[in-house]
């Protein structure tokens, strides 16, 4: 009786700290991850299983610095480099992030129609474009951060539902965790090609400026006055919590399709509306509508990390009035450019951008800009001027140069493949 009230009572603290990690690490998942995932686990079966443990400590480390740089500061990422590095930096990274973020917004808007629609044919995708992005606008406009952030966490178990699918079929247990634990590397254009594109998605710069703002913006709300050794475990816990989620579902995502998909001779998976579609004849009605239910709730989890976080970039550059606390008067730029975000992203559904082409272009500008700011954010989680006695550690220095190494050759790699 006693262990279980311990237990129960250390369940509960943990839930209590969980906030910008989880949300964070969750909406990493988003439509566009899907998809990627998806195709993955479609063209080479089990063999890419093994990615998962590779970039949860990876982006573990990486996060873990940007949330420390927003807690020790008390201010975004965008803020710390327009303070203390060039502004052709600061304005290089904007150039680069704005696109793929909004071509990002248009994938993962574009999907949830597709699978609404699926779900009821009846009403065209694009309605349901328009009736999401509405919601959308109407969620973050209209609720305070403490609100949007409680909806954040609770769609986090959408994100639970890509677990169930692999365990409705036979598997092969023993061959699984060979993949798992033993990686297999094939040195061909379509394979690395998909280990970029895993990269791409799971290490994405936008990410980066949304944990250190949402860290910032959590301790301002929690009236935490100085950042102690309880502070800084406590968003320890809640960014490897949230990493950890994002990995588990994207291993779940990669194996559903390799145990259902790649025996079935289904190579070619380019959207999550063709990954549910494939799925309803080989397991069932009911993987399928979870399948297709997991997306809507992970495109309303991701979107408006996408949106706010490139609100955010632009507010602390130009340093308008922000964040999501205020009313719209208060920050019309901060909720206008959420706005025209969003609008932008929903136009690509009309003008004839796919889904597909909407990723590999923001894979590109990602893969381009990902390196650079990895090197940054190591160099301020270095810097005592800035980060005080919150330096960053020996392991998270080896895991963020591991990273920012493989984040290079992945970009490297990607500018290869694009150009021969």
């Amino acid at each position: 009786m006693k262990r279980s009230a311990t237990l129960s009572s250390k369940i509960k603290s943990t839930l209590k700290i969980l906030g910008p990690g989880l949300i964070t690490g969750a909406s990493d998942d988003d439509p566009s991850g899907i998809a990627t995932y998806t195709q993955t686990g479609a063209q080479f079966g089990y063999t890419t299983l093994w990615t998962a443990l590779i970039t949860f400590p990876l982006m573990a480390a990486i996060q873990g610095m940007c949330a420390r740089i927003g807690l020790v500061t008390s201010q975004g990422l965008t803020v710390t480099l327009r303070n203390h590095y060039s502004k052709p930096v600061l304005y290089l990274m904007l150039l680069f992030g704005f696109p793929a973020i909004t071509l990002n917004i248009g994938a993962d808007i574009q999907g949830m129609g597709a699978v609404a629609n699926m779900l009821f044919p009846t009403i065209p995708v694009s309605v349901f474009s328009v009736l999401f992005t509405g919601m959308l606008m109407f969620i973050i406009i209209l609720f305070p951060y403490q609100r949007i952030a409680a909806i954040l966490k609770w769609l986090c178990i959408s994100l639970l539902l890509y677990l169930i699918v692999p365990f409705m079929i036979k598997q092969n247990w023993a061959l699984i965790a060979r993949n798992t634990f033993i990686p297999t590397l094939h040195f061909n254009k379509d394979f690395l090609s998909i280990l970029v594109a895993i990269l791409g998605t799971t290490i994405s710069p936008y990410l980066f400026f949304w944990q250190a703002t949402m860290e910032a913006e959590d301790r301002k709300h929690s009236k935490k006055i100085m950042v102690d050794k309880q502070v800084l475990d406590d968003m320890r816990k809640d960014v490897n919590i949230g990493m950890l989620l994002s990995n588990v579902v994207m291993f779940f995502i990669i194996l559903t399709a390799a145990s259902v998909l790649f025996p079935a001779g289904i190579r070619q998976v380019d959207t999550v509306d063709q990954a549910a579609k494939a799925l309803e004849p080989l397991v069932g009605r009911f993987a399928y509508l979870i399948f297709a239910v997991g997306v809507i709730g992970t495109g309303f989890l991701g979107i408006p990390v996408l949106a706010g976080s490139q609100a955010y970039m632009l507010a602390e550059t130009f340093g308008w009035q922000a964040g999501l606390d205020e009313k719209f008067p208060q920050a019309k730029p901060f909720y206008i450019s959420i706005i025209l975000s969003l609008l932008v992203g929903l136009s690509l559904n009309f003008i004839g951008i796919s889904p597909i082409q909407s990723l590999l272009y923001t894979a590109i500008l990602y893969g381009l800009t990902a390196p650079v700011l990895i090197g940054i954010i190591l160099h301020i989680g270095n810097n005592k001027k800035i980060m005080q006695d919150k330096t960053n550690s020996t392991l998270s220095n080896i895991l963020g140069g591991l990273t920012f190494l493989i984040m290079t050759a992945a970009a490297v790699a990607l500018l290869y493949f694009q150009f021969t």
